[in-house]
This record gives structure tokens, C-alpha cells and sequence, in this order.
């Protein structure tokens, strides 16, 4: 163990090892035996910690918030899915809808090949037309 990870253990879980996780436990009581004057200077300032935290008045959550809480999580998954879906369905009409444009688009070029064509020709047909007309 790293004093580094000592130090965030302790800063994490307190001063008293039965808090710490089973997994760091045997190599921060090792640590701890290496390091005997660094660890203890580290776990007293943890005990400092723990102490003032136990002073402290536990948070007292106003009436109903709790039930408020419960309730929201429980109906949290169906709007998280409905939410979800609003926003496919949106932009699959958003999609469409660009797709119906630019079919269009490019659509109205061919559609209207034929009628400039007509248009070209029936202008070069009269006799006093110059090139900037027929041409436009």
C-alpha cells in the first residue's frame, strides 16, 4: 500500500479499520506496521475527523421527502423510457422531413428539364432573339 492509498483510505472511511473496505484492510494493517510514525500521525488526524463528525447533528430530512424520493425512483425507469422514446420519435419526423426536402429538391430539377427545354426552343424559333435571351 502506497501512503498516498493510506491517506485516502483514511480520509474516506475514518480512523477505525473495521470501516474500511475488506480488500485494502490487511494491506493498510500492514502499512501500518512498516510505517508505524506516519500512520499514526495520519490516523490521528482521521480520529480528529471522526470525532468532530460525531458532534455533529445527524441531517433530518423535512416530512414526506422520503416518500417523495422512494416514489420518483420507482417512476423513474418508465419516464426515463417514455423520454427516450419522444425523442426518437421526434427526430425520425425531423429525418422525414429533411428527406422530403431534399427529395424535392433535387426532383424539381428533372421534373423541369422538359419545360426549359420547350422554353429554349421556342425562343430560338423567333427571328429577332440575340443569344442573351435564348441563353438567359
Amino acid at each position: 500500500m502506497t501512503p498516498a492509498r493510506f491517506d485516502a483510505l483514511v480520509g474516506a472511511y475514518g480512523a477505525d479499520p473495521r470501516r474500511w473496505p475488506e480488500g485494502d484492510r490487511a494491506a493498510a494493517e500492514a502499512y501500518r506496521a512498516e510505517q508505524p510514525e506516519r500512520a499514526q500521525a495520519v490516523l490521528a488526524a482521521g480520529r480528529r475527523v471522526d470525532d468532530l463528525l460525531a458532534l455533529s447533528a445527524a441531517p433530518r430530512l423535512p416530512a414526506g421527502l422520503r416518500d417523495r424520493m422512494i416514489a420518483d425512483a420507482r417512476g423513474g425507469a418508465a419516464r426515463w423510457w417514455i423520454d427516450r422514446a419522444a425523442i426518437a420519435l421526434g427526430a425520425g419526423w425531423a429525418a422525414a422531413a429533411c428527406a422530403g426536402l431534399a427529395a424535392g429538391a433535387m426532383m424539381t430539377t428533372y421534373l423541369t428539364a422538359d419545360a426549359r427545354a420547350d422554353a429554349v426552343f421556342v425562343q430560338a424559333a423567333l427571328m429577332s432573339v440575340d443569344d442573351l435571351e435564348v441563353l438567359g
